[in-house]
């Protein structure tokens, strides 16, 4: 380990895991342009979305996975943050984002399980303000349960309202603004919980 490593965190990973299994869906687009703003902060990002969160249906008796399983959980263990955007389809999470979670029960054995000692940004779009609060809702509980720390700020987007232009950019001023806040506190948790890991390594690997 370099002298200067030693006394730096790494950067951290912020995963985004969102969308339908409609390329460019809303959700996608909202957890693609976080990513992009974590980037901007010096994370480094990797999107699950799509084919890649397409998974069989969680089986938790079975070990086999498949290798699109096994990706996904092999990111999510290195994740140092996560964000989470789903559609809300008759008032909840979508069953495509629902069962990718499901996997996380992967990572129950690992030295950090879970989601533990991550934030967690969360993202609800729906076409209608009463199924983007209820899907919230049902995200936050679900994390809670994987014991991710959700952030203090969860986004809502109303689908009728909120549009996204080129580039993944929200043409809603205020959404935007509020995608880029859920993308600092992400990024600022994950710093924050690397400077203290790095604080708490014996004094002859930081010297």
């Amino acid at each position: 380990m370099s002298r200067n490593a030693a006394h730096h965190p790494p950067r951290p990973l912020i995963v985004g895991i969102g969308g339908t299994t409609r390329p460019g869906s809303t959700s996608e687009r909202a957890a693609r342009y976080v990513l992009a703003r974590a980037r901007e902060l010096g994370a480094d990002t990797e999107m699950l979305a799509g084919p890649q969160i397409l998974l069989p249906i969680y089986v938790p008796e079975s070990t086999e996975r498949d290798a699109a399983a096994r990706h996904f959980i092999a990111v999510l263990r290195r994740a140092s943050g996560i964000v989470i955007a789903s559609p809300g389809y008759h008032g909840s999470l979508s069953g495509l984002i629902k069962n990718a979670l499901d996997y996380a029960e992967d990572l129950r054995d690992d030295p950090r399980p879970y989601f533990d000692d991550r934030a967690v940004g969360l993202i609800a779009c729906a076409n209608g303000w009463q199924a983007t609060g209820a899907t919230l809702g049902a995200l936050r509980s679900i994390v809670h349960a994987l014991r991710g720390w959700p952030t203090p700020l969860g986004v809502a987007l109303n689908t009728a309202e909120s549009r996204f232009g080129d580039g993944d950019v929200p043409a809603n001023a205020a959404a935007e603004k509020q995608l880029s806040l859920l993308a600092a506190q992400v990024v600022r948790f994950a710093e924050q919980r690397a400077a203290y890991e790095l604080a708490q390594r014996p004094a002859e690997l930081a010297g």
